[in-house]
C-alpha cells in the first residue's frame, strides 16, 4: 500500500518532502523486514523445525536431558573446570559467557511480550521448548567441541561455521558453514549489539534520567576494556558478573512471589489450563486462542534461550574438557537456567500480581510490554523498588549479552576472513554500542529476528545430519563415564584406538584456516 502522508504522527508541522521519503521509506523497509520475520519464525518454517529437531534428538538420545542434568549440574557448576584439558576457559567461564549471550532482555521483555499476547498459557508452551532444547543445546556444543580447531594465536575456535563444514564430508557442509558464519556476525551487530544497548540507554534515560549519550559512552568504553582481551577477558568478566545478576533478579522475584504466596496456585493453575484452552478476550487484553499461546510461547522460548541457533556453541568450543560429551552436557544446562529457572520467575510474577492483562490508564489499551515487567516488579515490591530493580536487572543482562555476542561474532569473522580482522571487529563493535545508546531501532528490531532465524536454518539441518554421530559418541563415553567423574587418564584409557578418539585429538591440533599455519 502506498504511503499516506497523513498516517504520519508529524502531520500538521510541515515537514520538509526529503523528511516525508525519509520517514516513508523507514515504514516501508520496517513492514517489508516484519513481514519476512512473521514467515521465519511461523509456524510453517522455524518453528515446527525447532521443536522437531528438539524431540527427534530426545528420541535419539534417550531423553538425555532428563536423567544426565543433576550430574551436568554439578559439573558445570560445582566441579566447574577439567584442570588437564586443552581449552581457553574453564566449563564454567564457557557456561557463564553462553549465558551472558542468552539471559537478556528476552528474558525480561520477551516474557511479557508472550504473555501479553498468548495469555498466561504461554509460560508453559516456553517450558517445552526449554526441555526439547536441552537436547539441542547439548547437541550443539558436543559437535563444537568434536569438531573444533585452533586459530593463529593458538584459540580455540568452534561451532556451525566449522562442525557444519567438517562435520559433513561433502560440498553441503561448506555451504551451509558460510551461511551460518555470514548471518552470525550481521546477527551479532543487530540483537548482539544495538538492540541490548538501546534498551540499556531507554531504561536508565527513564528511571535515572541519564542522556543516552552519556549512557552510550560509558557502555562503549566498558565494552572496549573487556572485549579487546578476548574470550579470556570475557570469560573473567561474566564468570563473575553473570552469577550475580542471576541470583539478584531471581532473589527480587522470589520475594515478590512469597508477598504474594496466595496468589502462586491460581497462577499455575492458569499457566496450565490456558495452554490447551487459551484465553478469552477480555477489556484490553487481545485475547488468544490456543494456536497462539503455543506460537508465542514456543517462539519466545526459543528466542530466550537460543537453543538451535547455534550461537552457544561457539563459546562451548572454547572451554577446557576431556571429553565433547563433557562440555555438551554443562553447556546443556544453560537452558534449564534460562527458560527453567529465569524465565519461569519472570512469568509467576507477571501473572500471580495480574498485570499480564492490566489497563493502562493513559491509553486504555493492555500495558504494553516494554513497561508489564517493570509494573509487575513495583506493585510486587515496596516503593520504587521494584522499577529500579528491573532496570538494574535490564542493565545487566544486556550488557552481558553485548559480550556474549562479541564473542560470537568474533569467531566467525575470523572463519571468513582471518585471525588479523578479530581485533578490528572487537573495536568496531564496541563503537557500534553507542549507536544502538542513541538511535531509534525498530527497523534493527527486525532484522536482527530475521538474522537470528537464517542462522538456525543451517545449523539445524546440520544437527539433524549430524545425529547419528552424535548419539553413538554419546552412548559410549556414558557407558563408560555415567557419572561424568572421570579424570583425564581415564578417559585417555577408555577412550584409546577409537577412530572418533583419535580424530578428535588430531583435530585439536589443526588449524581453523590454511592461512593460520
Amino acid at each position: 500500500m502506498p504511503y499516506d502522508p497523513s498516517h504520519s504522527p508529524h502531520v500538521g508541522h510541515r515537514l520538509p518532502a526529503s523528511k516525508l521519503d525519509k520517514e516513508a521509506l523507514v515504514e516501508e523497509l520496517t513492514k517489508a523486514l516484519a513481514d519476512i520475520s512473521a514467515v521465519i519464525w511461523g509456524p510453517f518454517l522455524l518453528i515446527p523445525l525447532l521443536l522437531g529437531t528438539g524431540l527427534y534428538l530426545t528420541i535419539r538420545l534417550g531423553g538425555l536431558q532428563f536423567h544426565k542434568l543433576l550430574p551436568a549440574m554439578h559439573l558445570g557448576l560445582v566441579r566447574r573446570k577439567d584442570d588437564t584439558s586443552e581449552g581457553d576457559i574453564s566449563q564454567f567461564q564457557a557456561l557463564t559467557t553462553a549465558l551472558a549471550a542468552t539471559v537478556g532482555t528476552g528474558n525480561i521483555v520477551g516474557v511479557a511480550g508472550a504473555l501479553a499476547v498468548g495469555g498466561p498459557g504461554a509460560l508453559f508452551w516456553m517450558w517445552m521448548t526449554g526441555l526439547l532444547g536441552m537436547v539441542t543445546k547439548y547437541a550443539e556444543a558436543f559437535l563444537a567441541v568434536r569438531f573444533r580447531r585452533v586459530d593463529a594465536e593458538g584459540e580455540k575456535s568452534g561451532g556451525p561455521q566449522y562442525y557444519l563444514e567438517h562435520g559433513i564430508k561433502r560440498p553441503i557442509g561448506k555451504v551451509l558453514a558460510m551461511m551460518f558464519a555470514v548471518f552470525a556476525v550481521l546477527a551479532s551487530f543487530g540483537i548482539g549489539n544495538m538492540t541490548q544497548a538501546n534498551s540499556i540507554a531507554e531504561n536508565v534515560a527513564d528511571s535515572f534520567h541519564v542522556s543516552p549519550y552519556v549512557t552510550g559512552l560509558v557502555l562503549t568504553i566498558l565494552s572496549l576494556l573487556v572485549l579487546v582481551g578476548g574470550i579470556k577477558s570475557i570469560g573473567k568478566v561474566t564468570a563473575s558478573l553473570v552469577p550475580v545478576m542471576i541470583v539478584f533478579y531471581i532473589g527480587a522475584a522470589l520475594w515478590i512471589l512469597i508477598a504474594n504466596i496466595g496468589s502462586v496456585p491460581a497462577a499455575f493453575a492458569q499457566i496450565f489450563t490456558e495452554a490447551f484452552t487459551g484465553t478469552a478476550a477480555a477489556g484490553g487484553f487481545l485475547g488468544s486462542t490456543l494456536i497462539i499461546a503455543i506460537q508465542m510461547g514456543v517462539a519466545r522460548g526459543l528466542f530466550s534461550n537460543e537453543s538451535g541457533l547455534g550461537s552457544a556453541p561457539i563459546a562451548a568450543a572454547a572451554a577446557q574438557t576431556t571429553h565433547p560429551v563433557r562440555q555438551g552436557l554443562v553447556s546443556m544446562t544453560q537452558t534449564f537456567i534460562d527458560t527453567i529457572i529465569v524465565v519461569t520467575f519472570t512469568g509467576l510474577v507477571i501473572i500471580s500480581t495480574g498485570t499480564w492483562d492490566n489497563i493502562d490508564p493513559a491509553t486504555g489499551e493492555q500495558v504494553s510490554k516494554g513497561l508489564m515487567t517493570a509494573q509487575a516488579f513495583s506493585q510486587g515490591l515496596p516503593g520504587e523498588w521494584g522499577h529500579y530493580i528491573v532496570t538494574v536487572g535490564i542493565v545487566l543482562f544486556a550488557f552481558s549479552t553485548i559480550l556474549g555476542w562479541s564473542y560470537y561474532g568474533e569467531r566467525n569473522v575470523e572463519r571468513l576472513f582471518g585471525r588479523i580482522f578479530v581485533m578490528p571487529f572487537r573495536v568496531l563493535f564496541s563503537l557500534i554500542v553507542f549507536v544502538g545508546c542513541t538511535t531509534q531501532l525498530e527497523v534493527v528490531w527486525n532484522f536482527a529476528d530475521i538474522m537470528n532465524g537464517l542462522m538456525a536454518l543451517p545449523n539445524l539441518i546440520g544437527l539433524l545430519i549430524l545425529s547419528g554421530l552424535i548419539a553413538r559418541e554419546t552412548r559410549w563415553y556414558l557407558q563408560h563415564d555415567p557419572k561424568l567423574e572421570a579424570d583425564a587418564a581415564t578417559v585417555e584409557a577408555f577412550m584409546q584406538g577409537r577412530p572418533e578418539w583419535d580424530e578428535w585429538k588430531e583435530g585439536e591440533k589443526t588449524p581453523s584456516r590454511p592461512q593460520d599455519v
